[in-house]
């Protein structure tokens, strides 16, 4: 007989984990290594320990580290479909460039910048598409409306919508951060929209 005050066994075991719960556990891990050991230390074996389950479990659902990888950064890309509308190009802008300082520096954002910075070119053509389509076209696409709409508000001259003008922010920030090591500070960004991109997309000329 089972004395009384001992827990049931049940209660003891904990619940193993399917379907949609394991594979967000197992996408959580591999984002956490591409973190902390980057693209050239993440192994699939890691990636099972730090989900706390079994290797088979992750060759399962992913049969290359490439797949893995690409499936876990499209998961944690941030959502960049909300636009902005503060009353002024300038504002918007700012604001704009926070949410791409702080999506740069998130556990999503690290990762991605290891995979950037360590595959050599076949592996990064595996990834092309998920940072053309989770990164580089929706920051596009909302730099586009924040352009236009200072247009309509005849702050921004019309001859300003083209791509040397759209590839300015993201070129500036990905350049600051990989090459002079800054981390954006709000003062930093502040600066860049008023002596770059404000000058450059100012309605009447100088």
């Amino acid at each position: 007989m089972v004395p009384p005050h001992w827990p049931a066994a049940s209660a003891q075991t904990p619940s193993r984990r399917r379907g949609a719960v394991l594979e967000r556990a197992i996408l959580e891990a591999a984002l956490d290594q591409l973190g902390t050991v980057g693209w050239n230390g993440l192994t699939m074996e890691g990636v099972a320990a730090g989900a706390q389950t079994g290797k088979a479990a992750v060759y399962r659902r992913w049969s290359s580290k490439e797949d893995l990888v690409a499936d876990a950064l499209r998961s944690g890309l941030p959502d960049c479909r909300t636009v902005p509308d503060l009353g002024s190009v300038r504002e918007d802008l700012l604001e704009l460039c926070r949410r791409a300082r702080d999506a740069m520096y998130s556990r999503p954002g690290s990762a991605l910048r290891s995979v950037i910075h360590e595959c050599d070119t076949k592996q990064a053509e595996r990834f092309h598409a998920v940072i053309i389509k989770g990164v580089v076209e929706p920051t596009l696409k909302m730099l586009r409306e924040v352009v236009n709409r200072g247009m309509e508000r005849g702050e921004v001259r019309h001859d300003a919508a083209n791509g040397y003008i759209f590839d300015a922010i993201p070129a500036m920030m990905m350049y600051r951060s990989k090459i002079c090591a800054s981390e954006w500070t709000d003062r930093e960004i502040e600066e860049m929209i008023d002596q770059l991109m404000v000058p450059l997309l100012r309605s009447g000329g100088p």
